[in-house]
């Protein structure tokens, strides 16, 4: 099999973290205006033929019994990739071997000037026939080496014709699929939403059930934004799906695949506060908060939030100047990749300003659940 060289651009990894979650949040509102199962999506098979299409999950995706001649193809692949492990170390082993000979024949040879005795006739002679024999092993260990690329490579062109071939064929099965189950599925039913369940301490703000102009308009920002970064961890999906079969299938394992993957689960970690914080799945681990009234926990709510304004507002001014640094110096990581490091730093005080605006609206939503009584 070849190997793989490719190394994420810039321009690709910050294009994916802007464009892939507004084409999720896309195809979601979709669905969720159908709100009937209509069969298996064409949208979906093609991510499976992406992704594992080498394993045929996207004909068994269909129902389609076609997928398991994928896996006799995919073994062969991988009984070819340890085949030429083997034939690596063999060619290793006897390159080794052939330049010791060689030196052992240098070795062995007669000085000039020096009269040759007939012990050193015979070490001369045996070492250039060990060299001569070492190297007839390593022209042999080089072409089985070569046999084995050339069958993986088969293997891999007859992988990918299979694969183009059922790329054009895939809209066809799919429509033939949605058929068979809408002709079993009578009458239609509607999409079975699981139900939440909530983690012991969250979810208990009093206010969750409030709306007012003000703060429905800041927690619409934060609830967009929480989704909005959430399909980032779809991304992840299918990096290391990459990395897995880049290091296992191809032999060639990667460096910026973690580095690009941690840096965004940070500012994921960054952006995606205070849409948790509006949705109260902050983990409290109190003892008496759960206790108390609706209008106890928003009292107990307004005392506290001056600590959370001063959590919020320190944040916001520290990473402010620690991003305004990194765009000032145009900080790259030190690693080969070399991404550009404040867009990420960046995310620092913006997480920080819209968790400051959230704890706007919750102080907002206490005061008028005071004001009014009740929610």
């Amino acid at each position: 099999m070849p190997s793989l060289n490719f190394v994420l651009p810039h321009w690709l990894y910050w294009g994916a973290l802007i464009a892939f979650p507004l084409l999720a949040m896309v195809f979601v509102a979709r669905e969720r205006r159908r709100a009937i199962a209509s069969g298996p999506s064409l949208f979906v098979a093609y991510l499976f033929w992406l992704c594992s299409g080498f394993m045929g999950l996207h004909r068994l995706y269909v129902r389609s019994a076609w997928g398991f001649v994928f896996v006799p193809v995919l073994l062969a692949i991988l009984y070819a990739n340890a085949v030429i492990g083997d034939r690596r170390e063999d060619v290793s082993r006897t390159r080794a071997a052939a330049e010791a000979s060689h030196r052992d024949a240098r070795r062995a040879e007669i000085p000039s000037g020096e009269a040759a005795t007939p012990d050193m006739t015979a070490r001369l002679a045996a070492a250039n026939a060990a060299a001569s024999a070492a190297e007839a092993r390593f022209a042999v260990e080089v072409k089985n080496l070569e046999r084995a690329r050339g069958h993986s490579r088969w293997l891999a062109i007859l992988m990918a014709v299979m694969l183009l071939i059922d790329a054009v064929l895939l809209p066809r099965v799919v429509s033939r699929a949605q058929a068979c189950e809408a002709a079993e599925r009578s009458p239609p039913h509607p999409l079975a939403m699981p139900a939440d369940v909530a983690q012991q301490g969250t979810r208990e703000d009093p206010t969750l059930g409030l709306h007012t102009w003000f703060t429905d308009k800041i927690e619409l920002l934060n609830t967009r934004v929480g989704e909005f970064v959430a399909y980032w961890a779809v991304i992840s999906v299918f990096v290391y799906y990459y990395e897995v079969m880049a290091r296992y299938v191809f032999n060639s394992p990667t460096n910026w695949v973690h580095e690009s993957m941690f840096l965004m689960f940070g500012m994921q970690y960054m952006l995606a506060g205070a849409y948790a914080y509006r949705e109260d799945q902050h983990v409290r681990v109190d003892v008496f908060y759960a206790r108390f009234s609706p209008r106890g926990k928003a009292m107990a709510d307004i005392v506290t939030s001056v600590f959370f304004f001063i959590f919020a507002g320190v944040m916001f001014w520290t990473s402010w100047r620690f991003a305004l640094d990194s765009i000032g110096n145009n900080e790259h990581s030190f690693t080969e990749w070399g991404i550009q490091y404040w867009p990420i730093k960046l995310t620092m005080p913006l997480g920080a300003a819209l968790l400051f605006l959230q704890g706007v609206a919750k102080l907002a939503k206490d005061i008028a659940l005071l004001a009014r009584g009740s929610a």
